[in-house]
């Protein structure tokens, strides 16, 4: 059960599906959930889940490229609870396959926005409601230089990067920055990427999300 009086706030930006959601079920058996998503139809079924699980969640129903709703967003959260413990960072724009020559300009240029940019501004948001004890999770998907996932692949890679920099520079003064890894789960992303894919063998999201979290340190 959540403490409500001084809860510890678990901030999941992409909480609508997939890990992210199975992240935000997992966390809210010992934190208070801040759901970003755009569906806000999904966002309030993870709410049901949770509060069937005896958690608590406030829902922010936002595009995580909107600078301007993400600023206020973490401001009050500033405002409700003074601080952020983990950061689970699970949106993206899973742009379709595609030759380099064939990408299409809108998903191009929504790829950098979501996948790149975003992350660019959310940083130095959240950094401050990290501190130096709190801990923000990135997730790998190496696809950079695979033929066919030049949108994707060169822009995830993007922004692994710009994690891999913001932990070399905190590694001694925190906060915390964890990049995993996650097993192939039966997610939407997945399915654009894999089309009529077998999907028994892939890792229910739930039970990968509670692996990754026991990885941590």
């Amino acid at each position: 059960m959540t403490d409500t009086t001084h809860p510890k706030i678990a901030l999941i930006t992409g909480a609508s599906r997939g890990l992210g959601a199975a992240l935000a079920e997992i966390l809210s058996e010992t934190h208070h959930i801040v759901a970003v998503g755009r569906t806000t139809g999904a966002l309030e079924e993870l709410d049901d889940r949770i509060q069937a699980n005896g958690g608590s969640a406030t829902l922010a129903p936002m595009d995580i490229t909107n600078p301007d709703a993400m600023a206020q967003l973490c401001r009050s959260i500033h405002d409700r609870w003074g601080h952020v413990d983990i950061w689970a960072h699970t949106a993206i724009h899973a742009a379709p396959l595609s030759p380099a020559d064939h990408i299409d300009t809108k998903d191009w240029q929504k790829s950098v926005a979501t996948n790149v940019t975003a992350l660019g501004q959310l940083i130095p948001f959240i950094a401050p409601l990290l501190g130096d004890q709190g801990s923000a999770l990135f997730f790998d998907d190496p696809q950079g230089g695979n033929k066919f996932f030049g949108a994707y692949g060169s822009t995830k890679a993007a922004q692994i990067a710009l994690a891999k920099s913001w932990q070399a520079e905190t590694i001694k003064i925190g906060p915390k920055i964890h990049i995993l890894a996650p097993n192939p789960m039966p997610t939407a992303t997945r399915a654009r990427f894999h089309p009529g894919e077998d999907r028994s063998p892939l890792k229910d999201p739930r039970i990968e999300a509670r692996r990754l979290l026991g990885t941590l340190p």
